[in-house]
């Protein structure tokens, strides 16, 4: 095969899947001829090559559909996504040895064990007299620069968002590339089939219903929230986003965490919005609380690059020893939306259809799994990362230790939430729940949070059978509040 000129560039693809915005694609492109490739090393979700936490299910059909349109925006510019599958640091070396290629460029990755890996094949391809650049570009602000007094890392999330609102501002984003040089011959690829990303069984309709992967539909989505911000929509955000009803949540986490599209260009469009003094005061305070929440997305990353373990251990290591209990029969209800807390199961079972829950909702649902039913967080934080399309190991780690009450910034022990009455405050019509939980559609609003309350006569109106259509709850609230305080405070003492 004719080699490629020498400066041609590997630019290997992973949680960057964008033209815009992409530090280490344009490098590439100044350089000359760029090669991008894919490598898939977590064939079938096995895990392999030491990343244990390889993308689940949902996450596998998001990044098939999301390769599929990053090829297609490549090819619009003249050059396409090479497919391979198997170790990195092999993959990398086939690929230079076939097309002559002299640098490699990525965008930096934040897991702790794919951090120390890329180092690990840095060190390996300089070493072959190979140029090699990571390039950082998920986050506003990089883990490491934002530090205490005493130079250490934060653990509560105001202060830390205080010192990176006093920081420099964030990088301006760079525009998208019109062009890129394409290599002289290209090296053979995989067809995108061939990586098996997709689930073999027919459950994943209501995820092409719900989402439209790909940095088109980052943008558009972007767009329409902002472009309602300052009028109806996102106007709303700093009290709709906790109905989960409404549309009021910017749905741009799968995303960012596929990097579809860059968190320094939302930044910039919401800061461009703000700076024109453009809207009333309602919309302004609904842009600054989405720039929070952003900040939130940090704060989960800077966690994770200073405390590793914290995916699979507590932050707060004493709860290492916490009296957790093993309910294989709680968990399978929990899993399935089938509680018997219709607040709870309409959560449990939008996550299964859309691959997406509810922020507000997720904090009930998770609650009730860790404090009502005692099951580590460890078992939540799995299911959901093999179910959510935005299962992200920073934020998943950073918000199930909150609810347990065992990481930064946590929930205190005492608070559990109530799922009926979190539900009767957030959807207090029951449109949430009769949606996603259509047994109950038919039943009177009084009893749609409480349906173990209703009389005869109203069950009997909505065609409903208790312990049959719609199951009794697993557990009373009262005792298992009264348990979980309990198990808390002899763990306290």
């Amino acid at each position: 095969m004719p080699a490629t000129p020498v400066h041609a560039t590997l630019v290997w693809f992973r949680l960057d899947l964008r033209l815009s915005d992409h530090p280490a694609l344009h490098q590439a492109a100044r350089r000359g001829p760029v090669i991008p490739v894919y490598i898939d090393e977590d064939a079938s979700g096995s895990g392999r090559n030491g990343n244990e936490w390889a993308p689940g299910a949902a996450s596998r059909w998001w990044l098939h559909h999301s390769l599929a349109s990053l090829d297609a925006d490549l090819r619009a510019r003249g050059v396409r996504l090479i497919l391979r599958r198997g170790d990195p640091l092999a993959v990398l070396r086939d690929l230079i040895r076939e097309t002559g290629a002299e640098a490699v460029h990525w965008s930096r990755r934040y897991e702790p064990a794919l951090d120390l890996r890329d180092r690990k094949i840095a060190q390996a391809l300089r070493g072959d007299g190979v140029e090699v650049e990571a390039f950082a570009s998920a986050l506003l602000f990089e883990p490491e620069s934002i530090r205490t007094q005493t130079g250490g890392p934060y653990q509560v999330f105001t202060p830390y968002w205080r010192a990176c609102l006093a920081a420099s501002e964030p990088l301006p984003p760079l525009p998208e590339l019109e062009r890129i040089q394409a290599p002289e011959a290209w090296p053979d690829s995989l067809d995108l089939r061939a990586l098996d990303l997709l689930p073999h069984i027919a459950w994943a309709g209501g995820l092409a219903e719900t989402w439209r992967p790909g940095s088109q539909g980052a943008r558009a989505l972007l767009g329409d929230r902002l472009d309602a911000g300052l009028n109806a929509g996102l106007r709303a955000y700093a009290s709709d986003r906790d109905t989960p009803a409404a549309e009021g949540t910017s749905r741009q986490s799968p995303h960012l965490h596929f990097g579809e599209i860059g968190v320094r260009e939302i930044w910039a469009a919401v800061q461009g919005r703000l700076d024109a003094g453009d809207g009333d005061a309602a919309g302004r305070a609904s842009l600054l609380a989405y720039q929070r929440q952003l900040g939130w997305r940090e704060f989960a990353h800077h966690l994770l690059v200073h405390f590793p373990r914290t995916p699979v251990e507590p932050l707060r290591s004493g709860f290492a020893a916490f009296p957790w209990r093993r309910d294989a029969a709680g968990l399978c209800a929990w899993q399935r939306g089938r509680t018997g807390y219709p607040y709870v199961d309409a959560g449990m079972r939008q996550l299964w259809a859309t691959g997406w829950m509810h922020n507000r909702v997720r904090m009930a649902a998770a609650s009730f799994l860790v404090k009502h039913l005692l099951i580590p967080w460890q078992d939540g934080a799995r299911w959901f990362w093999d179910t959510l399309v935005d299962a992200d190991l920073a934020q998943n780690t950073l918000g199930w230790q909150w609810v347990a009450g065992c990481g930064a910034d946590a929930a205190p022990y005492f608070r559990i939430f109530n799922p009926v009455t979190q539900g009767e405050r957030f959807d207090p019509e029951g449109a949430y729940i009769r949606r996603w939980v259509p047994e109950l559609a038919r039943l009177q609003g009084k009893w749609i949070h409480r349906p173990w309350e209703a009389p005869a006569s109203a069950l009997n109106a909505a065609g409903l059978v208790l312990g049959g259509d719609y199951p009794l709850p697993v557990v009373d609230h009262a005792l298992a509040r009264a348990r979980a305080l309990a198990a808390y405070q002899t763990f306290r003492d």
